[in-house]
């Protein structure tokens, strides 16, 4: 787990979103026109860290993000749903060691 502020993760996502933009070799204008997100709220994403929801996720799209986005805040299944689960557990394998030489 990364203990990281909600401004610095702002702030990552925003410098991430300018990283592909650029390798992409899209102006912000160009990016600003083909995702639909206003000009002046593109520049104050990239130097704040701040924007909606809606209009990141539309910068996304455009830069190809947005899948990945998808897959990482999906729920995982979780191995056990009780502790009766996990007593019933057969996938508990004997504790394996190395040779000794």
């Amino acid at each position: 787990m990364l203990l990281i502020s909600p401004s610095k993760a702002q702030k990552q996502l925003a410098s991430n979103t300018r990283a592909w933009r650029l390798q992409m070799e899209l102006t912000q204008a160009g990016l600003s026109k083909r995702s639909g997100v206003p000009l002046a709220t593109l520049r104050k994403f990239e130097q704040k860290g701040t924007i909606s929801l809606e209009s990141f996720l539309k910068l996304q799209m455009v830069l190809g993000g947005l899948e990945g986005i998808l897959e990482a805040t999906q729920v995982k299944e979780t191995a056990f749903s009780s502790i009766d689960d996990v007593l019933e557990s057969d996938n508990i394998s004997p504790r394996k060691r190395g040779k000794r030489k």
